[in-house]
């Protein structure tokens, strides 16, 4: 996968913060508009929906001396070559990874145990009034067909660079960009060009994916799951071998005699 691996380069050093991505990425996925109110920023909407698959953050900070500086950052699914909701997803093909490394997704066979929401150390999947798993694909059916995603296609000033991830890289480290995303979770496909620190755009410094997840998912429930079924089979053989439980019968319940 690796000669093959598509990805993202989105160097945020480029992007003016005219959200093109998010509405053209609307427009592909047929997605309805989210309804939002202001809360005093230019930042809209203000997380990622099930009907919105990446979104500009706005990064606002102002500096000593009242000075406001504004860095923009595309959020959205980071197609990780670790997957973790992949990893913990108890329906096969629910959550499934193409011949170009784009991590995608079937709705049908989605189950809604929403593993993959504690799975993802991004906090990326979504889930609407269906009740299944929504997050960016990459726009898998325009790549299938030789097209860049909707996203990259509307970018005007190639913040969004879509092609092969191998050779992306390459760019970019001879441009001595500081890169995010490179090695961690053993690559992710959609990898940054970053102007601060990765915790100044809300990503996590060393991701992982929570081990607690599988500790649930693979011990603790299983564990639950056998003890109600064990306890339903021994209530069984006891019914069968012993039979049902009788109360013993007093002198009292059986009218004998009684003395004063």
């Amino acid at each position: 996968m690796a000669e093959t691996r598509k990805g993202f380069l989105i160097d945020t050093s480029r992007c003016i913060g005219c959200r093109s991505c998010q509405v053209a990425c609307k427009q592909w996925n047929k997605t309805d508009a989210d309804k939002t109110a202001n809360q005093g920023t230019f930042e809209n909407p203000r997380d990622l929906t099930p009907n919105l698959y990446n979104r500009i953050k706005f990064v606002e900070k102002a500096d000593d001396k009242g000075q406001v500086s504004w860095k923009f950052f595309n959020e959205r699914c980071m197609h990780c070559g670790d997957a973790g909701c992949m990893k913990v997803c108890p329906s096969p093909g629910a959550l499934y990874r193409t011949k170009d490394g784009i991590v995608a997704y079937n709705k049908e066979k989605c189950i809604s145990c929403k593993y993959c929401v504690s799975a993802c150390p991004f906090n990326v999947p979504r889930y609407g009034a269906d009740d299944k798993v929504a997050k960016c694909n990459l726009c898998v059916d325009r790549v299938a067909g030789g097209m860049s995603p909707a996203c990259a296609k509307a970018c005007p000033t190639q913040s969004l660079n879509f092609g092969n991830r191998a050779e992306l890289i390459a760019k970019a480290k001879a441009a001595k960009k500081t890169l995010y995303g490179e090695n961690s979770l053993m690559g992710t496909g959609v990898v940054y060009a970053l102007e601060g620190k990765p915790e100044e755009y809300g990503l996590p410094y060393n991701p992982s994916i929570p081990p607690a997840i599988f500790l649930w998912k693979d011990v603790i429930k299983p564990l639950g799951i056998f003890g109600f079924w064990g306890s339903i089979g021994a209530m069984l053989i006891h019914y069968v071998s012993v039979g049902p439980k009788k109360l013993e019968e007093t002198a009292e319940d059986r009218g004998g005699d009684r003395h004063e």
